[in-house]
């Protein structure tokens, strides 16, 4: 569940909320995100790969928040862009995104094989 944005890491450019599919954030007029709606996170680090700035921490437990201070989550900022090739650890770190695809095929043709048996 997203815990925290480092202020003085943010660039207010919004990628955050424009990335989260539960609208999780609130931007200012300047571009800033303040985490609005956390109990909504469905802890998909997609604000956390799309922000450029390394500024933003998700914790990895999905059902509570978590509290997090700053120097213990800075580490670990920007750990999940670059373990996933995103970014400018683009070249450097191979991108296995692509094989959800396979995941989602085969979670497809189960969920029909279930839908025939009823």
């Amino acid at each position: 569940m997203i815990a925290l944005i480092d202020e003085s890491r943010c660039i207010d450019c919004g990628a955050c909320a424009e990335a989260c599919p539960r609208t999780v954030f609130d931007v200012d007029v300047r571009g800033r995100p303040t985490i609005a709606r956390q109990a909504d996170c469905q802890t998909c680090f997609l604000c956390e790969l799309y922000c450029p700035a390394d500024a933003l921490y998700v914790a990895p437990d999905s059902e509570a928040p978590e509290a997090v201070e700053l120097e213990a989550a800075r580490p670990q900022m920007g750990a999940f862009r670059r373990d996933h090739g995103w970014g400018e650890w683009a070249d450097r770190v191979p991108n296995e995104h692509w094989r959800m695809g396979e995941i989602f095929e085969r979670a497809r043709a189960l969920a029909a094989t279930i839908q025939t048996k009823t």
